[in-house]
């Protein structure tokens, strides 16, 4: 029996190829790293990058990665957890994937004690900052990468 509705599963071999051929609109691929890149970013952030495929039955819908206790300014004094990378394929977005994904991360880090939840997004009236607002994210002030920096309490 086949298992319906959307579920994470981890990056695999039996599932790597469905991983990699995740796309998004071809609009949105400036504000968005391809999986492959992300994928290459988890081989070399082992026990930080947390790398996962949406499935919803036994189709790929998206792809997800967050990141864990990364040293957020690289000198040790501030460790943050998050979302890093999510990317709903173009045909599957607006199903309700991308909220799918970020709950599924806001219950990961809760579990693993998290209290604040952050997540980086590209400005501009083509970014999806309408979304994390939507979500409940705040931006916090601060700027990484050129991306603004938001915050969701989880306690």
């Amino acid at each position: 029996m086949t298992r319906t509705g959307p579920r994470l599963a981890e990056i695999t071999p039996a599932n790597l190829d469905a991983a990699l051929g995740i796309r998004v609109h071809p609009g949105q691929e400036h504000a968005v790293a391809p999986v492959v890149k992300s994928l290459a970013e988890a081989y070399v952030h082992p026990g930080v990058a947390w790398p996962r495929l949406i499935v919803d039955g036994d189709r790929p819908v998206g792809f997800l990665m967050a990141f864990l206790d990364i040293d957020w300014y690289e000198d040790g004094s501030v460790l943050r957890s998050g979302l890093w990378r999510l990317n709903i394929a173009a045909g599957e977005q607006g199903k309700g994937y991308g909220r799918f994904a970020v709950e599924s991360v806001a219950e990961e880090l809760r579990r693993r004690g998290t209290k604040q939840f952050h997540v980086t997004w590209h400005p501009g009236p083509d970014g999806p900052e309408g979304f994390y607002l939507g979500l409940g994210f705040r931006p916090n002030g601060e700027v990484s990468g050129g991306q603004t920096v938001g915050v969701l309490g989880l306690d």
